[in-house]
Order: structure tokens, then C-alpha cells, then sequence
């Protein structure tokens, strides 16, 4: 990670405080940074919610690529069942035609 140099000088007056002044009491954090860190929390948050989303993302395309197996496998057995019911059809019509012109035949 870079480090963040700043372009400006801290103001006299700030430089002037005493430690006292520059930090939180409460939590120890300077003054200074505590906006940044906050931002950086933040920053943080919206990448955990990215990330989940992105791993959110990769379950959806697996169930996907299930599902697109399955259809894959399904149209496969109706392209073949679709087959072999045409081949019994023409098997049939041949046999009728068949049968019809013997029977025009004998009379």
C-alpha cells in the first residue's frame, strides 16, 4: 500500500496542540486521522458487500451450469426420442402405402 504523503503543511496552530488536544479521549485516535479511518471503514464495508455479492455470483453460475446440464441431457433424449418416432412413422407409412397398393391390385 502507498503511503499517503501530504501536499500541505499542517497549520501552525495544529502543530502548536498539545497531544492532549490532538486525541480522541474516548477511543485514543488521533484527530488527525479519524476522519480517514472512517472513510476507510466505509470503504471497507462496501467491499465486504462486493465480495459477497461476487461469491453470491459464482453459487448462481454453478446452479447455471446445473441446470444447463440438464436441459443439455433432456434435449438430447427428445432430439433422439423425436428419431425414432420418425423412423416408426415412416416405417408405418411405408407399410400402409404398402398395403394399399396390394390391395388396389387385387381387384
Amino acid at each position: 500500500m502507498d503511503r499517503h504523503i501530504p501536499m500541505h503543511a499542517l497549520p501552525e496552530e495544529i502543530q502548536k496542540m498539545s497531544p492532549e488536544e490532538k486525541f480522541c479521549k474516548y477511543c485514543g485516535v488521533s484527530y488527525l486521522i479519524l476522519h480517514e479511518f472512517k472513510a476507510m471503514e466505509e470503504k471497507m464495508k462496501a467491499m465486504e458487500k462486493e465480495m459477497k455479492f461476487y461469491q453470491e455470483s459464482v453459487e448462481r453460475e454453478r446452479r447455471l451450469q446445473e441446470k444447463l446440464q440438464s436441459l443439455s441431457r433432456d434435449f438430447e433424449q427428445y432430439k433422439i426420442d423425436s428419431e425414432s418416432k420418425t423412423e416408426r412413422l415412416e416405417c408405418f407409412s411405408y407399410h400402409l402405402f404398402s398395403f394399399k397398393e396390394s390391395t388396389e391390385n387385387r381387384f
